[in-house]
């Protein structure tokens, strides 16, 4: 498949994009809960040093996030909607 062909099969418009992030980044949050609460817990209490002393905590819940919201899965999720309008169509 050429790269044009791809690109119109995976295009949809800017608010939809908008709502898949968001979509994407919730559900990073939902599965990264348990790195969010540990980070929260180090950062409690704390201004300046949460940098230095947190820094293993972020890392962890960085890594977690990045699972859920990088391209690859926007892409997927941008396919997903595309083949659910493309039924919704062809019900109408």
């Amino acid at each position: 498949m050429g790269y044009l062909q791809e690109a119109r099969e995976n295009h949809v418009k800017k608010k939809v994009e908008e709502a898949l992030r968001s979509k994407m980044k919730q559900k990073a949050l939902k599965e990264c809960d348990f790195y969010c609460s540990k980070y929260a817990e180090c950062a409690r209490g704390r201004t300046f040093s949460v940098v230095w002393q947190c820094r293993k905590q972020a890392k962890e819940l960085n890594d977690c996030l990045h699972q859920f919201t990088n391209d690859a899965v926007l892409e997927e999720m941008k396919k997903a909607y595309m083949v659910e309008q493309e039924g919704k169509e062809k019900n109408q």
